[in-house]
């Protein structure tokens, strides 16, 4: 007990450490409390966060600042309009498609694993057939009405998706322009000596936002590709697929994996087992590959350096609390914590030291 006791004295006698506390409680509780009120800003936020990096990345090439927020600014809003009118609609039908087909799909690949089955016996129990089915019937039919009532949820009226639509857009520009200005009236409420704190949002300024930009190029990049790939291929619900092969780098490790079983299954009720099923599926990995070996190396040549263990329990953790977003933003929450237990213990054993 006097160990910790010595402990606590230590670390609660130094004012920085103390400061690091209050204000990291502080943001999780105001997350946490008011995050569904306040869901607009936290959204303007983030994007604002997403693209300060290509604004400095202008900025440094000799682009007036204005100037280079204006482009960002419209590139944003070009993306955005073309996610709306382009993406959205066929994936809202494509996921009413799967929905109805998911029956079929079924069907089909009970009789393929039973006709498997009856071919090795020795090796495929008919017990077990019976099993799998049943739970990936399960999966399949709960997938589609599961995608349309995070939708619904999420936009649940023309009221909040008119609020998303355009009060954010809005708040990311006047984010965005008056970054500094905001930045400054917060720093009013905060002591002017705060080192810990600085290095803190300095290092999370420089590894997590440049992770959580890389991603969002990553998943760009690969959406898209895969969507090509899809329509090359001329594969079914090539736009759901795409969408979630792009979303699958979010989750690394799990996500590839897990986009693998959409579209094997959609290949194989499409075309059986046959040659184009084996191109599909081949093409699938191939891009899986340049993804992990090209295109990561590429975005994320300063990576952050964590234990895969770490990473996996801050995407439950953080998905736990705050879900996709949490999910998305795992990687630099986590870098973030190690950026703050980093410096928390650079504080005490230099307080200790000079004790």
């Amino acid at each position: 007990m006097n160990m910790i006791s010595a402990w606590f004295r230590r670390t609660l006698s130094d004012p920085q450490v103390v400061l690091l506390i209050i204000v990291l409680l502080f943001a999780v509780l105001a997350i946490s409390i008011f995050g569904k009120m306040l869901a607009p800003a936290i959204a303007a936020i983030v994007f604002a966060f997403l693209l300060d990096g290509p604004i400095g990345w202008l900025t440094r090439r000799g682009a007036r600042p204005m100037i280079a927020l204006i482009a960002v600014y419209l590139g944003f809003l070009f993306l955005m309009v073309i996610t709306l009118l382009a993406v959205l609609p066929p994936l809202v039908d494509q996921v009413g498609q799967f929905v109805n087909d998911s029956p079929k799909m079924v069907a089909r690949l009970q009789a393929g694993l039973l006709a498997l089955q009856e071919r090795f016996p020795e090796l495929i129990s008919e017990s077990q057939v019976h099993s799998w089915l049943e739970k990936l019937g399960d999966e399949v039919a709960n997938l589609g009405p599961r995608l349309v009532q995070y939708s619904l949820s999420s936009l649940s009226s023309a009221v909040s998706f008119v609020v998303y639509a355009v009060l954010v857009p809005v708040m990311v520009f006047f984010f965005l322009k008056d970054k500094s200005q905001m930045l400054g009236w917060v720093g009013t409420f905060l002591p002017h000596d705060k080192p810990v704190l600085e290095q803190v949002w300095r290092e999370s300024l420089e590894r997590a936002g440049d992770y959580a930009r890389g991603k969002v190029y990553e998943i760009l990049i690969v959406g898209v590709a895969a969507f090509v790939l899809y329509q090359v291929l001329d594969l079914r619900y090539a736009t759901l697929l795409a969408v979630a092969t792009g979303l699958s780098v979010i989750i690394p490790y799990f996500g590839a994996a897990a986009v693998t079983v959409p579209v094997a299954l959609v290949a194989y009720f499409q075309w059986g087992m046959s040659s184009d099923t084996a191109v599909a599926m081949i093409a699938y990995f191939v891009l899986q590959a340049l993804d992990g070996n090209i295109l990561v190396p590429l975005l994320f040549s300063e990576a952050v350096k964590l234990h895969p263990n770490a990473i996996i329990i801050a995407i439950l953790l953080f998905g736990g609390l705050w879900g996709f977003w949490g999910v998305f933003f795992a990687i630099p929450l986590a870098t973030v914590a190690n950026a703050v237990i980093r410096a928390w213990r650079d504080r005490t054993r230099g307080g200790a030291q000079a004790g």
